[in-house]
């Protein structure tokens, strides 16, 4: 897989019958690796590692149903009462971080209603804090850590 803009870490890698699979430790299971699943494994080790994220409170592709559509978010956090406070949307590599990804994120956040939303591709990564209704984002230099994401929310 190719070199992303994320520290390297080591990731259990099989092939199983032609497929390339990456052991989901979250998940506790093998799941099929393609470019948009190297760059969530990889993110979620990056919140883990480098931001402190406690693991048992982010969760892997959560169902976000949306106008009878069934649609889950990437990576969602939650604060350690079980509240959610960030999403992340993952996206290929190759794929541009355009409007429609960003209208994509925003849609799941009507469900979840969080204060903090993250778009990567590992390759490029950005960040914002919503501060209430009708304000603009406040986009971020830095992913927060875990202690900083819960200390800006008292």
């Amino acid at each position: 897989m190719k070199e992303l803009n994320l520290p390297e870490y080591s990731f259990r890698i099989i092939e199983t019958e032609k497929k390339r699979m990456i052991l989901d430790t979250l998940r506790r299971k093998y799941v099929k690796l393609t470019p948009e699943e190297w760059v969530r494994q990889s993110f979620v080790r990056y919140l883990i590692q480098e931001g402190n994220y406690p693991p048992g409170l982010i969760g892997i592709e959560v169902p976000a149903p949306y106008n009878r559509l069934k649609k889950r978010v990437d990576i969602l956090i939650h604060d350690r009462a079980g509240h959610p406070v960030m999403i992340v949307e993952c996206k290929s590599y190759d794929v541009p971080l355009d409007e429609p990804v960003f209208e994509q994120i925003a849609t799941y956040n009507m469900k979840f209603n969080v204060p903090y939303l993250v778009v990567t591709n590992g390759m490029r990564h950005y960040a914002c804090r919503l501060t209430g209704k009708g304000d603009k984002p406040e986009y971020l230099l830095t992913i927060p850590t875990y202690e900083e994401l819960l200390s800006s929310l008292l």
